[in-house]
């Protein structure tokens, strides 16, 4: 473990995100890329030395808002993001993770997507097709004004095709993935709450048989909206726990630590598909939970590289992973 403290703004979650970076090429805290570069600068650059038994890595990546990033490894130039993700994992605990249980549909199949290509790289193919393809569907919807004539129908009968031959794949790959997640999801909520409770995950779908049969009869309402009503992109996971909704139901407190057991099951299911352990990025975590939900949280950490930040008092339970005294406003492990 490598605990990093210092004053809010210091610039600890920012060392985490370019972490993130290397991984991911995304920022976990949705930053624009602008954001990612210093004030007057006009570019950023990430430069990240990955070890893995003993085979090192450099991976340089030189951000500009201007243009797409230019990303090295072993200054040779990569241009798919899969090559990243192959190279360097990570699993992110941060304070804004309840938006996982109480915000949208969307941050939780954002949550579910991540884990996909964490897990099976190749996957990230699939879920750029299918943004592709959804955009091109939209434009087409937009640009149609709510009228349908036989050059629009034939063209919205092609991107339908495409739409539900890598949409279902999309879809069934995450029900796949819901029930890997589930027994180790409730495993982990037990023993941060103390308590029997079970995790239940629901996928709640769109659309019922075919994506493409969906598709067809909502195309008069796709029309009408300019917009792509059903989908993989409309689906949502439903969680819950001792089957009350985790999103209306459970308090705060026990929110906080289903998004915890979220983050350990999904960390669980990318090692478990890929043979390397992801590296834990806790991010200022601990300032949101009581005493015992920390102490339970380490107890449950799984084994292997974790970057702790903090602004505060480091829990107890952190100082028994560490070999050698904490200093403020040091690197240590």
């Amino acid at each position: 473990m490598t605990v990093i403290t210092g004053e809010n703004g210091a610039g600890k979650t920012s060392l985490l995100e370019a972490i993130g970076y290397v991984a991911t090429q995304q920022s976990f805290r949705r930053s624009p890329r602008e954001a990612l570069v210093r004030n007057a600068a006009t570019s950023a650059i990430i430069r990240a030395e990955v070890t893995e038994n003993a085979h090192k890595q450099l991976i340089e990546i030189e951000i500009d808002p201007t243009r797409r990033d230019v990303v090295q490894r072993n200054r040779q130039r990569i241009m798919r993001a899969q090559q990243l993700s192959e190279t360097l994992r990570v699993t992110v605990f941060t304070p804004d993770d309840l938006v996982l249980v109480k915000e949208g549909p969307s941050e939780r199949r954002q949550y579910l997507d991540e884990i996909l290509v964490a897990a099976h790289p190749k996957l990230l193919l699939i879920q750029q097709k299918m943004e592709k393809v959804l955009r091109q569907r939209n434009v087409v919807l937009k640009q149609s004004n709510g009228r349908l004539n036989a050059e629009i129908g034939s063209t919205l009968d092609v991107w339908d095709y495409q739409l539900s031959e890598v949409g279902e794949q999309l879809v069934l790959a995450r029900k796949e993935l819901i029930e890997e997640l589930g027994p180790r999801a409730t495993d982990a909520f037990q023993q941060l709450t103390r308590s029997p409770s079970n995790l239940r995950f629901e996928y709640l779908s769109s659309y019922q048989g075919s994506l493409n049969t969906a598709l067809a009869r909502s195309r008069s309402d796709d029309l009408r909206r300019g917009v792509s009503t059903v989908g993989p992109h409309r689906d949502d996971l439903l969680i819950f726990a001792a089957d009350l909704d985790a999103r209306t139901r459970l308090s705060q407190g026990r929110q906080r630590a289903v998004t915890l057991a979220l983050r350990l099951a999904a960390h669980d299911v990318v090692t478990k598909y890929t043979g390397t352990t992801p590296v834990l990025l806790l991010d200022d975590v601990f300032s949101e939970l009581d005493e015992p939900t920390s102490d339970a949280l380490f107890e449950e950490l799984p084994p292997g590289q974790t970057l702790l930040t903090t602004a505060g008092v480091l829990p107890a339970k952190a100082k028994a992973h560490l070999s050698v005294s904490l200093h403020e406003g040091m690197f240590v492990g």
